[in-house]
């Protein structure tokens, strides 16, 4: 710019600078417009609806200030100021901009507008040539080997690596699938085994919130049921230690497990099958339970579930007792299906569980759930509770209908529709009475005595406080005391 020369000659990044002192006799000072021309930021003053004389002023008053941006600012709707202390970044912009120099006068006088400022840098002796020392226009073809002999040996060396940590992985893989099997009696099934034994999942024989069942036959001709878990989210390592857990749970009272599938995405349960289906399908039939299955199906839950609590190795939580989960042979013995997964906690662990959400099925999960209170084995022992109800009443928990919907009951909570009954009767009742709480498809004979004592297990397993319930195995030998007293 006019008054102003480079810092350095040889580099034009150090800039420019004026050739004068613009700290003194400010009054000799005035200003060029250079027109369309913008420097960005470092404005040390700033003010709308100026005047240019107040513009001017504002930097002959500065000592610092080496130029102004006077123009028309559509926003304000008025002329603008800006007062540059530095002048980096610029660059012609077009209209409306235009920045006023500030100048000597007798430079000011000198100015011409129509003479083109030449830049005088001179940077060809700034140019160094970089010689590479490795770079030789004829390469010795001893150096070429070398070179080439290099890249392949550390091409085979990254291969060996490569492979060396495949065969560990599998070799890893197949010892802990191996011991797996050895320590719990299970088989593990491929993906396609499982699609070979299902017959490609062609008959269903259930569904919940769990996932879907499928019949299948393996190849010595057992029977068995294949459940494909809804959600797969469980990491292949955590699914194994649950299934390790429950190959060493066993009782007559529980589901047998056959073997599994974690391939993929995909976890997948194969057990027993069982003749007679589940406890809730049976209750909807008329006179397919008659009054000793039924008391005998609360027994033998009642004793998986006192096992599951406080006798195998690792305590279990089933989280959703219910009809449908409740599966019964060709002798109608019970057994207690989809227990285990994600509800293990270890014996020395006694105090309250923690769970990230509720689990269960509506109308048998215990009021624990709702109120986020702590959670121990009695939710398992109000949902017991709800299913004897159940059994009993041939009503649904919440009581909406009766269980052979011909006869619309009022809308009321099973529980405490049974608990009026039992106090209009003043907990003595009789025979007639004992016949309107009993489900009407059962149309036998049944024995008041166990009717009694298993309507009030059934009633303390379902209140309130979780204190107030007892434990399974309580449950367990009140039942077996009815039988005595039967």
């Amino acid at each position: 710019m006019h008054g102003y020369k480079a810092k350095n000659h040889s580099d034009s990044s150090f800039g420019c600078e004026p050739t004068f002192d613009l700290t003194k006799h400010p009054e000799n000072y005035d200003f060029i417009r250079l027109p369309f021309v913008e420097f960005y930021g470092f404005d040390s003053q700033f003010s709308s609806r100026s005047t240019f004389s107040e513009c001017k002023k504002a930097c002959l008053d500065d000592p610092n200030c080496k130029a102004i941006q006077f123009n028309f600012d559509q926003g304000y709707g008025a002329f603008v100021c800006y007062v540059k202390t530095l002048l980096y970044n610029g660059f012609y912009k077009g209209t409306p901009f235009n920045t006023y120099l500030k100048l000597r006068k007798t430079d000011v006088l000198s100015y011409n507008q129509k003479v083109a400022n030449e830049s005088k840098l001179e940077c060809s002796t700034s140019v160094i040539e970089l010689k590479r020392p490795y770079e030789e226009k004829d390469e010795s073809g001893s150096r070429k080997f070398m070179l080439w002999f290099s890249i392949i040996l550390g091409g085979i060396e990254v291969l060996c690596f490569l492979f060396f940590c495949l065969i560990t992985k599998r070799t890893s893989g197949k010892t802990t699938q191996s011991y797996l099997a050895i320590a719990t009696g299970f088989k593990r099934f491929t993906y396609d085994e499982i699609m070979k034994v299902s017959h490609k999942f062609r008959e269903e024989i259930g569904r919940g919130g769990g996932g879907i069942v499928y019949k299948g036959k393996l190849p010595d001709n057992r029977v068995v049921a294949i459940k494909v878990l809804h959600d797969a989210i469980q990491g292949e390592a955590e699914f194994l230690a649950e299934m390790s857990t429950i190959g060493r749970i066993n009782h007559m009272n529980l589901i047998e497990t056959y073997g599994y599938c974690a391939e993929g995405k995909h976890r997948i349960l194969v057990y027993e099958y069982m003749e007679n289906g589940s406890l809730a399908s049976n209750l909807l039939v008329a006179n397919k339970l008659d009054w000793l299955k039924r008391f005998e199906i609360a027994k033998g839950v009642a004793k998986g579930l006192a096992y599951l609590h406080e006798e195998c190795l690792e305590w279990v939580l089933h989280c959703d007792v219910k009809p449908h989960n409740i599966l019964l042979d060709a002798n109608y013995i019970p057994k207690v299906a989809d227990f285990g997964l994600s509800k293990l906690f270890h014996q020395n662990v006694t105090e309250d569980s923690i769970f990230s959400r509720i689990r269960g099925t509506r109308g048998y999960i215990a009021p624990e759930w709702v109120f986020n209170l702590p959670i121990t084995s009695k939710v398992d022992v109000y949902s017991y509770g709800m299913v004897v109800l159940e059994m009993l009443t041939g009503r649904s928990p919440t009581c909406d209908q009766a269980i052979d919907y011909s006869k619309i009951v009022e809308q009321k909570r099973l529980v405490d529709w049974v608990r009026e009954k039992v106090y209009e009767a003043r907990e003595d009742l009789t025979e007639t009475q004992l016949m309107e709480i009993l489900d009407p498809m059962m149309t036998e004979r049944f024995e008041i005595i166990q009717m009694k004592n298993l309507l009030r297990v059934a009633l303390q397993c379902v209140e309130e406080d979780k204190d107030a319930r007892p434990t399974m195995s309580e449950v367990v030998k009140m039942l077996l005391d009815s039988d005595k007293d039967y």
